[in-house]
């Protein structure tokens, strides 16, 4: 797996309650993350077994992304939700921030052989402030039932001529960027260097503007599996999870394309100043334990992250079906695939989203 090997140095002194998992220092805590499919996986494989074994009880909330709630919790000195489930470039301006809580990763559980599990996650997926807990992906889909002859790469996407119908994506410049200049022929290896550029920016926004007339604009997860199933696009990006999702647990005929999928890492984090720091952090480290990330994948299909977890990745939880060809990191599916890279987004997400913003408003 191509994943970055840039481990940001460890703070200590900031002790994770794992020996036990067993804290009671709150009554409740509050736990945000993306809904849909993706909310039901983690309360099944985190929420269940964390709330049976502390007695401690999870309020489950939804958002769509983005720090300026955590922002806007901490600078007014009223923090409420108390982990939050964040992309890598949204962990990484956080904490530098100061909007975070630091982690110690030494004092996470070691894998069941007893590999340290600052040496079991995988490269990439521990940050001073925040813990890795899967490896998902933007790809794109269709339904096989409305489009026999579907589309096979990223260039086939912004092809309306050869593909006709409207087309579903996120209302964010990431990954969509990325994917425009992939389709405009710009190799993987080379996207970033490219789009460090203005050229590179006016090249990804041009090819965006070539099917903009096209596009219906989605900004919750769940939304492209149902823009698919309505018939209101004929393909979309959307999170791989979610599509797998609608054909193993909704029947669908959803087809996943992976070829140009931009893949990414999710993480929990710990807002600063929540009162109820040590629960958070027992959840996190309990959560994120060889078995739960395993049992995660059970429930949808984005990788572990944690190696130990892999071997543990089996069927679908209540069908026939083999998770471990389903993930983003699987071999077949990592041939033309781009990480996204959280040190650009981290440096240019403002300046591209005012971009991104006004060429919506045009």
């Amino acid at each position: 797996m191509k994943l970055s090997n840039k481990l940001i140095p460890v703070a200590s002194g900031i002790a994770l309650a794992v020996s036990a998992f067993g804290v009671q220092a709150a009554d409740s805590i509050t736990v945000v993350s993306w809904g849909g499919a993706y909310t039901k996986s983690q309360v099944e494989a985190y929420h269940k077994p964390w709330i049976a074994a502390t007695g401690n009880q999870i309020k489950s909330e939804d958002y769509n992304g983005g720090i300026a709630e955590i922002k806007a919790q901490v600078e007014a000195g009223n923090v409420s939700w108390d982990v939050v489930d964040v992309e890598l470039s949204d962990a990484i301006r956080a904490c530098d921030e100061g909007l975070l809580e630091e982690m110690d990763h030494s004092s996470l559980p070691a894998a069941p052989d007893g590999t340290p599990a600052t040496d079991d996650f995988l490269p990439g997926t521990l940050y001073d402030c925040a813990v890795a807990s899967i490896v998902w992906s933007t790809i794109f889909a269709y339904d096989k039932a409305k489009m026999a002859e579907g589309p096979a790469t990223i260039a086939d996407f912004f092809d309306t001529a050869k593909f006709p119908g409207k087309r579903g994506l996120r209302k964010n410049p990431k990954a969509n960027l990325e994917m425009a200049l992939m389709a405009d022929g710009v190799p993987a290896g080379d996207v970033y260097e490219v789009l460090g550029t203005d050229e590179g920016v006016d090249r990804a926004f041009a090819k965006l503007d070539s099917i903009k007339d096209e596009v219906v604009w989605w900004e919750a997860g769940a939304q492209p599996p149902q823009l698919l199933a309505d018939g209101e696009v004929a393909i979309t990006t959307a999170y791989n999870g979610r599509i797998f999702n609608a054909v193993a647990g909704e029947d669908r005929e959803f087809e996943i394309v992976w070829d140009g999928q931009v893949y990414d890492l999710d993480l929990w984090v710990v807002p600063k100043g929540t009162p109820n720091k040590e629960a958070a952090m027992d959840f996190v480290a309990f959560s994120t334990a060889t078995e739960q990330l395993a049992a995660q994948a059970s429930y949808i299909s984005y990788g572990p992250a944690r190696v130990s977890s892999g071997p543990l990745v089996g069927k679908f939880h209540n069908k026939d079906i083999d998770m471990a060809p389903q993930m983003p990191t699987a071999e077949a599916n990592l041939t033309n695939a781009l990480q996204n890279d959280f040190e650009f987004w981290a440096d240019n997400q403002d300046q591209l989203s005012e971009r991104f913003n006004a060429w919506l408003a045009k």
